[in-house]
């Protein structure tokens, strides 16, 4: 049975991505992808905007605030720090350069004492599932990475220097259980949440103040990342239980949540 393809791709030339949930452009009636949806990103010939016919939009829009943008919302997107207003591609404080912006703290010490207590007490067990697949294996972790290069889907213009693969366990009640991926290690946790979302389309009401939110966590403790930390630095730190190449799973958090209950049960 043929893929159902849900959607329409990008006008833009060289870009063509599948979005379930395009822009059409009042300018010139093009279909674009978030990326693309300004009239400046796609070079909008601006051809309805002189016919008589073409009724004016009256509806109230919300412009985005970061220099250089003219992205617009139906409904304001504040941020909590600065409390500006901002389109979807900006809301995260990285993304628009927050002036409230605080420089990540290193690991708190209290998940690294979590963390060493979970290991002392699986020293005497023979293999536990959170240590399925290797993990500690250094021989395995290369071979799980080989393998996740060859599936992996991502924005294939980011270089090879700058990826981070992941096998990503998604909510519980998808229709796939996991998915390869790789993103760039200079994003944000929160733009990694949301690309991560568009391809594998779910639901992702993160810019929604009441609703459930996406977050990511890893399998370790089942801690839920912090949205403002760069993805390098849970690579690159030492005590973390992240690796280029390992598990981490996407899940539906209310608000005030920072661990998922029961992470064995996503890795069986």
């Amino acid at each position: 049975m043929a893929e159902l393809e849900i959607g329409q791709h990008c006008d833009v030339e060289n870009c063509g991505q599948l979005d379930f949930l395009p822009f059409v452009c009042d300018g010139c009636s093009g279909v674009f992808c978030l990326q693309h949806r300004s009239r400046a990103a796609h070079g909008c010939s601006e051809k309805n905007l002189n016919r008589e016919d073409v009724k004016p939009d009256h509806h109230k829009s919300f412009l985005c605030t970061y220099k250089g943008c003219d992205g617009r919302e139906l409904v304001p997107v504040l941020c909590t720090y600065c409390e500006k207003q901002f389109c979807l591609r900006h809301r995260h404080q990285l993304d628009h350069e927050c002036e409230k912006l605080e420089t990540p703290k290193p690991r708190m010490a209290a998940t690294q004492q979590l963390i060493k207590d979970i290991v002392d007490s699986k020293k005497e067990a023979t293999v536990s599932k959170r240590c399925r697949g290797a993990k500690n294996s250094e021989t395995a972790a290369k071979v799980a990475l080989m393998k996740l290069k060859m599936h992996a889907c991502g924005d294939k213009s980011l270089p090879q220097t700058e990826r981070i693969y992941f096998q990503v366990i998604l909510p519980k009640g998808s229709k796939e259980k996991n998915k390869p991926m790789f993103f760039c290690g200079n994003w944000s946790i929160g733009k990694v949440i949301d690309f991560a979302a568009s391809m594998a389309n779910l639901k992702n009401d993160n810019n929604k103040t009441t609703a459930r939110k996406l977050r990511l966590c890893h399998t370790a403790t089942g801690e839920a990342l912090p949205l403002d930390h760069i993805l390098v630095s849970w690579i690159s730190c030492k005590e973390s239980p992240l690796y280029n190449g390992g598990n981490v799973i996407l899940e539906y958090l209310d608000n005030e949540v920072q661990f998922l209950e029961d992470v064995n049960s996503y890795l069986e």
